[in-house]
């Protein structure tokens, strides 16, 4: 078939009544979906949270409305000034964790922003949830047990849409999978 331009419309309809399969060369990479490169839109990132009610079985579902999100890093560097180094210090970074603040609409009805407001009145243990932040590539991290601090859940200006803002904080190491 290289070289020779087919109808493809005429030939299947032709296959039809002949009542005969067609083989059409299909280029797989086509179907297989490209790696994500260059730039991209804030928007492409993705939150989700575990909806799952204690105990039960993980539900991880996105959180409807996110507009705005920041994300920082804490690290803990340890300095030391050792005689040997002629006064340069010398550095460790010895601990690290993770802080993602989300700005949202609230959403009443949508699985993942319920899960977040229904943390507002909550303490201790009740408030750490299993968070996913999905990357454009495709990259996952999941924060086991992240603490959510829930800051607004639905206050502000009379005409305004209610707010829905969290801070994501990391309850120990966080799991990178890297995009297939």
């Amino acid at each position: 078939m290289k070289g020779k331009v087919i109808n493809l419309k005429q030939n299947e309809a032709r296959a039809a009544i002949e009542g005969r399969n067609m083989r059409i060369p299909l280029n797989l990479q086509t179907f297989a979906g490209e790696k994500a490169s260059g730039v991209y839109p804030c928007y492409e990132n993705q939150f989700q949270i575990d909806t799952a009610v204690s105990g039960g079985t993980a539900a991880l579902k996105s959180i409807a409305d996110c507009e705005t999100f920041e994300v920082s890093f804490d690290n803990g560097v340890e300095e030391w000034n050792p005689y040997d180094t002629e006064g340069w210090t010398r550095r460790l970074m010895t601990s690290k964790s993770v802080t993602i603040s989300v700005t949202a609409k609230r959403n009443v009805g949508d699985a993942g922003n319920d899960a977040v407001a229904a943390l507002v009145w909550l303490n201790g243990r009740k408030v750490e949830k299993d968070f996913q932040w999905t990357f454009p590539d495709g990259t996952t991290v999941k924060f086991a047990s992240a603490v959510i601090n829930v800051t607004n859940a639905g206050t502000g200006d009379a005409t305004a849409i209610a707010p829905l803002e969290f801070e994501v904080l990391s309850n120990g190491k966080p799991t990178v999978t890297p995009a297939a």
